[in-house]
């Protein structure tokens, strides 16, 4: 039968003719032959399989040979074994090489034939040496996915025990070897469906022995990480990632980044490599690995490799994005590693030329998919130039081409940049490691105590928080200056974009320091921010008044001293009262005016005297408290000088407890505007004891007063203010000198707002002088934080327009002296007319101690600007008029009121920052509310407060045409090119001292300090950390730090 099937198969007989012929053949293999014949028929079959000629004779052997093991089983037991298996597989078949994929197939089927034979589990046996031996040859992908068909029919051909081990890292480098040369869809086609195949494979393997999974794994990674030149590894290797479990990526990452074995040469490749894998069409999980081993890297601080495998491949990853296949992976990576590497613009600035292209066509393929996909990426788009803002030249064509996708809020941006950045990724993979030092979760840079320095932190937080002055310092171009103003406007830009923690502002302490204070000894916060505008002021007017000269030869851009600064103004004190383009920084925006008016209640004469003032100092109501108290600071006296240009503090009536203040400078303009005029500073000086009734002391705006001043009611920043501005009668000691009257006589002293400030700067006196013991107490009273203040600004206008709308709300029985007091002195031309100017407040700065001796401060702020918010308060001139009859004015129910308690239900919620030296944390209002209450040590001194219901005249935000991306201005290159260059050696220090704490992590005792503070101890604390421990409020001589 075999010579009659090998002649019709060669003959040239018609194929249906031959098909029929085979139809018989394989009927008769039902009938007995002997085990000669029997045998003669499968060497046939096999040649016909092996080296048939044609697909007919090779269908044919395959025909024929399952007929006749089928029927004759015993017989082809015989024939397969496992020496003729073993000789296919070692020595392949007359002409066919061993490696051939027809032998694989083969034997494949010869095994389906005597899967109930007893000898097959010699031939399983067999093959599972075998098949290792085979692996370990690199066979081509082909070959390998035969092979891997076939151990997946045929488990038991799997190696066992350690050889299965070695057998599934054998496969791996198999995997590593695989390359397709071809171009062709086909090709590729069929080359993914091959390593699939063969992937699959040790999935199946890693199941039923989980034992082999970890060693596949290590490696893989031994393949990719592999620094020789002449051996790339193949990008397949991305298909076995789908199949390593996600619960393993902790434990693995681990495992790769505190390996000290594991060279940075070897793992920049191996990321790279990872990074390529997002090519594999096929893989999923690619991305999560990848960004996996990114944050790992940055928790143990691993820069350099971070950098030069982003610089290296990020063009590669944002190629990726053409592909729809690899689309979601290659986001996922690119948006990890643009907003991780915040140190510098030069990654994102690579790939910003191909932006606008990559927008244009997906636009313009119209598909949901697309569409979804440009949202994204426009989100990435706008966190990263508003990271980088700057380079309108860059970014002005990419916002015409996303102009049309929306846009996410400033908050949102913020939030993705804050969790993004290397510095803020959690080093959980290393728990005996410190965490890392990096800007805390709020995005927030802290200011490093130099040495009781916490006064000059304190106060530059609160401006830097102070959002439209921020912008102005940071668009100022002060190239080639070396002033004061140029100090501040780096400081300022190292808080904004620094990935240090905390940044040391040595050389501004420097420049700012006043030179009677001491260094690393305690001071007054309020005294060092007077100082400090009154310089900055200086420095620019003289600058505008010397236009001609260069920056590098200007007073302006020169460090000069405070002497220097106050004799070239001397003479420039007559022109301080300027328009407002010739204002200077300071003056817009710390700038106010404020009118006093002295009426002799002789003669009726009257002089006023206009002073421009940056901050108001709010005395306390007098109270049983202070009876023993001198009101006056006898080193106060005359500490107020009418030739300087500032008028850092405004003197207050009798009621303020004085202050040691020897940086009062003014810049004054005074004007009599009528017959007398006042002649010094100790004219306006206010007599100890008041005797003036309380009725007179009512102020005209619509705040409750508190009944008993000082007593159980808390009293209010309003209080304070109201107390401030009312009138008060001059007499005995303090009585007023008229040069009309030429002799003292009694006098109504009152003062006005006349030109209210964009920022307000209050100062609460909470330090006076005890006469008898000769110290400074401190006033511990808690006073309560409106977060609206309404600022009372008085316009003039005639008297008699405004004398019918004060006859509405006197009470004319009351026709007593208090009346006369409450009322302008009939001689009066003019009269005023209050407006409320609200104001939200921007920042606290809260002094933490006993005495002025001792003590910490630290500061609450948040950001505000001034088109933020707009809140109309719409009040007529008739709700400021005089008091009722009742005694008091509105109060919870005024409109005022009302907003306020919704503004605070509504901050509650907004973010305020606490800034203590170094530590920055998020806080609440409500905590800033309350602070006082919970430690009543801890007191507000400073406050900020941002005037509503304005526009920003000094040259706003371009934020529409993307020039101030992120609201506030581009730096200067000088500027960011430092920057940039201190992150990256920031990043350098913070790795080389990961790698020294991982040389001693056995040793090193496992510490943490969160960054934050418990509620159950104050946030403002004296130590050598600048805030928290030290040594509570027990410790009455705490210094200033």
């Amino acid at each position: 039968m075999d010579k009659i099937l090998e002649g019709l198969v060669s003959s040239s007989h018609p194929l249906p003719l031959k098909r029929v012929i085979v139809r018989k053949v394989v009927e008769s293999a039902e009938n007995w032959l002997d085990e000669a014949q029997c045998e003669a028929m499968f060497d046939l079959t096999t040649r016909l399989i092996l080296e048939g000629q044609d697909p007919f004779q090779r269908q044919v052997g395959h025909q024929v040979l399952e007929a006749y093991a089928r029927y004759h089983r015993p017989e082809f037991e015989s024939f397969f074994n496992k020496t003729f298996v073993l000789g296919l597989l070692q020595q392949g078949y007359h002409s066919l090489d061993r490696k051939d994929v027809a032998i694989l197939d083969y034997i494949h089927n010869g095994l389906k034939l005597i899967m109930s034979c007893p000898s097959v589990l010699d031939l399983f046996s067999l093959l599972q040496v075998e098949v290792h031996r085979m692996v370990c040859e690199r066979p081509e992908p082909h070959l390998c996915a035969r092979l891997s068909d076939l151990l997946s029919d045929f488990v038991q051909c799997i190696p066992k025990g350690k050889l299965s081990i070695t057998f599934c890292q054998q496969l791996v480098r198999t995997i590593g070897h695989f390359q397709c040369v071809s171009t062709q869809e086909k090709e590729l086609r069929e080359y993914v469906s091959q390593v699939t195949k063969v992937s699959n494979l040790l999935q199946n393997i890693w199941k039923g022995e989980p034992s082999t999974l970890l060693p596949s794994l290590q490696e893989v990674f031994a393949s990719i990480s592999s620094t020789d030149a002449s051996f790339e590894p193949s990008v397949a290797l991305a298909s076995l990632v789908q199949h390593i479990p996600l619960q393993m990526i902790t434990v693995l990452i681990r495992s790769l980044t505190t390996d000290p074995n594991v060279k940075d040469a070897s793992m920049t490749q191996a990321l790279c490599r990872m990074i390529d894998w997002l090519s594999w069409p096929l893989a999923q999980h690619v991305d999560t690995w990848v960004i996996a081993l990114l944050k790992g890297l940055a928790a143990v601080q691993k820069f350099t490799i971070l950098i030069d495998v982003t610089l290296l491949k990020i063009e590669l990853v944002f190629n990726r994005l053409w592909f729809p296949l690899v689309r979601p992976g290659a986001l996922a990576v690119l948006s990890h590693m643009l907003l991780s590497f915040q140190h510098s613009p030069e990654a994102f600035h690579l790939i910003v030329p191909h932006v606008v292209n990559l927008v244009h066509s997906f636009r313009s393929d119209g598909l949901p998919s697309s569409t979804a996909f440009l949202v994204q990426l426009t989100e990435l788009i706008h966190c990263m130039m508003y990271h980088y803002s700057g380079f309108p030249d860059l970014y002005e064509p990419i916002l015409e081409a996303i102009k049309d996708f929306p846009k996410p809020s400033e908050e949102k941006i913020k939030l993705i940049l804050n969790q993004s950045a290397w510095t803020s990724q959690s080093n959980s993979l290393a728990s005996c490691l410190s965490r890392v030092s990096g800007k805390s979760e709020t995005g927030k840079t802290g200011l490093i105590n130099l040495g009781n320095t916490c006064y000059m932190n304190s106060v530059i937080q609160a401006l830097f928080m102070a959002t439209d002055f921020r912008r102005q310092v940071l668009s100022l171009n002060l190239n080639g200056c070396n002033s004061l103003m140029k100090k501040l406007q780096h400081l300022f830009a190292f808080l904004a974009h620094t990935q240090r923690e905390a940044y040391a502002p040595r050389i501004f302490f420097e420049a700012s320091r006043p030179p009677w204070f001491t260094p690393r000894s305690q001071q007054d916060c309020s005294e060092y921010l007077r100082f400090l505008l009154d310089r900055l002021h200086e420095e620019e007017k003289i600058l505008k008044v010397q236009p001609s000269h260069k920056p590098s030869e200007s007073p302006g851009c020169s460090e000069t001293s405070l002497q220097e600064v106050a004799n070239k103004a001397a003479g420039l004190t007559e022109t301080s009262c300027t328009s407002d383009g010739e204002k200077t920084l300071i003056e817009k925006m710390f700038g106010g005016k404020l009118q006093t008016h002295i009426c002799c209640l002789n003669c009726r004469s009257t002089s006023q005297k206009v002073e421009a003032f940056t901050d108001l100092s709010l005395a306390f109501c007098p109270s049983s408290s202070m009876e023993n108290l001198s009101f006056q600071d006898p080193a106060s006296s005359g500490s107020s000088h009418d030739g300087g240009l500032m008028q850092g503090r405004v003197p207050g009536p009798s009621k303020e407890p004085g202050v040691y203040n020897p940086a009062t400078a003014a810049f004054a303009c005074d004007s009599a505007v009528s017959e007398g005029m006042v002649g010094s500073p100790d004219e306006f000086r206010c007599a100890e004891d008041i005797s003036v009734p309380n009725d007179s002391r009512k102020m005209l705006v619509n705040k409750d007063v508190p009944q008993k001043p000082g007593g159980e009611t808390t009293p209010s920043v309003t209080d304070l203010l109201n107390y401030f501005l009312a009138p008060e009668i001059l007499t005995g000691d303090n009585q007023y000198y008229c040069e009309n009257c030429a002799s003292l006589q009694n006098a109504e002293k009152t003062m006005q707002i006349t030109e209210e400030p964009e920022y307000l700067i209050l100062t609460l006196l909470r330090f006076s002088y005890d006469q008898k013991y000769h110290v400074r107490r401190k006033i511990l009273d808690n006073v309560s934080l409106p977060l609206v203040l309404e600022l009372p600004v008085k316009r003039t206008t005639s008297f008699s327009s405004l004398s019918e709308s004060w006859s509405l709300d006197v009470d004319f029985t009351d026709i007593s002296e208090n009346l006369a007091k409450k009322l302008k002195p009939s001689g009066t031309e003019e009269a005023c007319c209050p407006k409320l100017v609200p104001y939200l407040l921007s920042s606290v700065v809260v002094h933490s101690g006993v005495s002025s001796e001792s003590g910490h401060y630290y500061s609450y702020a948040r950001n505000i600007t001034g088109t933020e918010c707009s809140y109309q308060l719409c009040h007529q001139p008739e709700t400021l008029a005089l008091a009722s009859s009742q005694g008091h004015l509105p109060g919870r129910d005024s409109p005022s009121a009302v907003i306020e308690q919704d503004l605070e239900n509504k901050e509650m919620s907004k973010e305020w920052f606490l800034f203590n030296d170094s530590r920055v944390t998020f806080t609440s209002f409500q905590s800033v509310q309350k602070i006082t209450s919970r430690f009543p040590k801890d007191t507000a001194y400073v406050l900020l407060y941002k005037k509503q219901n304005s526009t920003n005249s000094l040259g706003g935000s371009n934020s529409t045409t993307g020039l101030w991306v992120n609201g506030d201005p581009p730096l200067q290159k000088e500027l960011m090119e430092a920057i940039t260059k201190d992150n990256k050696l920031y990043l350098q220090e913070q790795e080389l001292n990961a790698r020294a704490r991982a040389l001693q992590a056995a040793s090193a005792s496992c510490s943490f300090r969160p960054n934050g503070f418990d509620d159950n101890d104050p946030p403002g604390s004296c130590g050598p950390t600048g805030g928290g421990g030290g040594g509570g409020f027990n410790t009455v001589g705490r210094l200033v730090f």
